[in-house]
């Protein structure tokens, strides 16, 4: 899917002073962390990272998806949680890559309808979306 396919209904705009050791602010001023390479990458791990930033965006935007399958569903989910842990480290070419490990917890359906709820979700996450065939996402039911 391309930014061509989509009707943009709303578009956030973020800031970044001196990369991963620095500032970074929404233009709105609703977010503004210092961010710090974390202690295993060598930094000092004094704020916030870009990888708990987009672990923090991926399970919101997840959770998301998941109530609006579950609404399509009629299946109730209230309680649930969305975790995603996000990691980072080298690639063969280089560089570095991100893979992300999305758990859901749904304890009020069975772990069939939550699994099949967390597929259906997958494919309507605009995380998902933007990520699917770029990195690796792994998806578990807890």
């Amino acid at each position: 899917m391309t930014i061509q396919d989509i009707a943009v209904a709303y578009t956030a705009v973020a800031t970044a002073e001196n990369g991963r050791d620095g500032r970074v602010a929404s233009d709105d001023g609703k977010l503004d962390v210092v961010v710090n390479p974390p202690k295993e990458m060598g930094g000092s791990g004094a704020g916030t990272n870009p990888e708990q930033l987009f672990a923090a965006g991926y399970s919101a935007c997840f959770q998301g998806a998941l109530g609006v399958v579950a609404r399509q569903e009629k299946a109730d989910i209230s309680g649930s949680t969305v975790t995603a842990a996000v990691s980072i480290g080298k690639t063969e070419a280089g560089g570095f890559g991100l893979e992300v490990a999305i758990t859901a917890t749904i304890p009020t359906v069975d772990e069939a309808t939550a699994r099949a709820l967390v597929e259906k979700a997958h494919q309507v996450c605009p995380y998902s979306n933007a990520t699917r065939g770029n990195i690796k996402v792994e998806l578990a039911v807890a």
